[in-house]
Formats: structure tokens, sequence, C-alpha cells
């Protein structure tokens, strides 16, 4: 099961954080990890820049207050650009998650805001955006897979591996409901309806073999998690799986919905590797859409473009 080891909590003051914290603090105990609690301070004036940063570490200290004497908890001030020093924060340290209670930019009618999605689309080690209140215990998780049943594709391997270690383990420790979901389309569909002179019942062949192909990829998907986690918590998890006919983007965030998934643990990079493109159109598109918090995991040998010596 997956561990973490150095975990990074960002305040975030402008929403109610208390239980995003208490979640954080919880998660770091389970673990065995160490917490470090962090706020950023934008650059301003020399004259008020100290000031400024007593104000935010005693604010910290207060925020960690009901958390009592934990030595294994630490805090910190970063001045400068938010993301920017929260990513350089993780490449200097070595922290492997990043959690922080999401911005909810409420006027922009969704929950993430500017840091947020910089976050999700830089950070290099997974990053875990909480919409506050959040429960201590969640019900229902969603793992959002992705499969390519023409052809093995070794960083999807990882990457699903990743998403389904994280889910199963959260899922275990909360108790919560379990689901494996993939979202497919037969891409050569609307061609074939349109443009060729296939019949009705030829189009309708063509879409079930599709449907059995990307069942194929989410069935093997189901053997790797069986063998990931053992036959005795797999029997615990007892995991459900969904195929959903339809584009990602819609589906995703559709199911996150029917079944009131507490958190959606998911992939946020293109297969694509376009240089400059940090996070998937698809990807951007269902986290504007999620209802929920959010555990967004980077493909192995993804670079951060934020540098230490920028």
């Amino acid at each position: 099961m997956k561990h973490f080891r150095n975990i990074l909590y960002v305040s975030e003051p402008l929403v109610d954080q208390a239980s995003a914290l208490a979640r954080a603090v919880s998660l770091a105990a389970r673990h065995e990890a160490k917490l470090t609690i962090v706020s950023t301070v934008s650059k301003i004036e020399p004259e008020y820049l100290d000031e400024e940063v007593a104000f935010q570490r005693q604010a910290l200290q207060d925020l960690a207050v009901p958390h009592g004497q934990n030595p294994n908890i630490q805090t910190d001030v970063l001045v400068g650009s938010a993301f920017r020093e929260i990513i350089r924060a993780v490449l200097r340290h070595g922290y492997d998650l990043v959690i922080k209670a999401a911005e909810n930019p409420g006027f922009l009618q969704r929950l993430f805001g500017s840091t947020d999605m910089h976050l999700l689309r830089k950070c290099p080690c997974p990053v875990w955006l909480m919409k506050v209140p959040e429960t201590p215990h969640y019900s229902q998780i969603l793992a959002a897979v992705d499969v390519n049943p023409v052809r093995s594709d070794e960083t999807e391997t990882t990457l699903n591996s990743e998403i389904l270690a994280l889910a199963s383990a959260l899922a275990v420790s909360d108790g919560a409901a379990l689901h494996l979901v993939h979202a497919w389309e037969g891409f050569a569909e609307g061609i074939v309806r349109r443009w060729s002179d296939k019949s009705p019942d030829e189009v309708a062949t063509y879409v079930e073999m599709e449907r059995q192909r990307h069942q194929s990829g989410l069935s093997s998907l189901e053997d790797s998690l069986q063998k990931q986690v053992g036959e005795e918590i797999y029997s615990q998890l007892r995991p459900r799986y969904h195929l959903q006919k339809g584009a990602p983007q819609r589906e995703i965030s559709a199911m996150a919905e029917k079944l009131q998934a507490d958190l959606v643990v998911m992939g946020t990079l293109a297969r694509t590797g376009v240089s400059g493109l940090f996070i998937g159109n698809t990807a951007e598109m269902i986290l504007e859409q999620l209802p929920c918090s959010v555990l967004a995991i980077k493909p192995p040998g993804f670079i951060s473009p934020v540098k230490l010596d920028e």
C-alpha cells in the first residue's frame, strides 16, 4: 500500500480550512510522516516584509495549536509567487504530497482557483485539493483510469498503477467504497455513420467491438489491482468497475456527481507530450467540473517547469 513520508500542507486563509488541516494531520500520523504547514507571502517593500512574515508565522502556529505539541509538525513562511515557492519547496525538501484546501472562487463558478490550477499543472508530486468543509472519512472514492486497448503504454500503465495504489489505500483507511471509472469513445463511429456505406448493424458491430476492447483493458486493471493489494485487501475493498461510453470530460464528472464522490483520484498530464502542455485538455475540463476534492498525480518522469535557480 502507498505510504507518504514527507507531506506539505499549504495554508489557504480565505476559506475555513480547519477540516482540511485535520485530515492532513491525521494522514501524517497514520503514515508516520513529517508534516510541514506553510503559508505564502508576496514580495513587498522590505520595511513591511519582516512584519508580514512574523504575522504569518504566528498565524500558522495558531492554526497548529488544536493539534498539540507534535514534533513531526513544522511551520514555515514562503516569500514570493505562491505556486512557484510551493513547487520550489517540493523540489528543495523532497515532499511526496502537497495538500491544500481549494480556493473555491465562487464568482467563477468553479472549485479551484489560480494557485490550485498552477499546482495541478506544474507540481511534480501528487496534489490533494480538498473541498471544504472536508469530511473526516470518505464514503465514496472514484479512481479515473485510462486504458489504451490498441497497445500497451508504459507511462499509462505506471500512472494507472499509482492512481490505483493511492485510491485503494485511502479507501481501505476510510472504509470507503472504491469505484474505478473508464470513459471510452468509438472514435471512428461518427465518421462511419456519416461518410461510409456501412449499414446500421455494421456500425453497431464496430461500436460493440470497441466496447469489448475497452472492457478488456479495464479487466486487466482489475487483475493488476488484485495483484497490487493482495487477495485479502481486495476482498475487503470489493471495488466496483464502471465502463462509461462518452467523452471523459463529461462522463467522469457526471459519475462523480452520480456516485456523490468525496474524492476523485486522477492523472493530470496529457498523453501527447506536446512541449509546454503540462496538463491535458481533457483533464483540465474534468477538473473544472468536479464537485468534490481531487487527488491529482503526474506520470513518471514528469519534470516541473519551475526551477530552483530561477
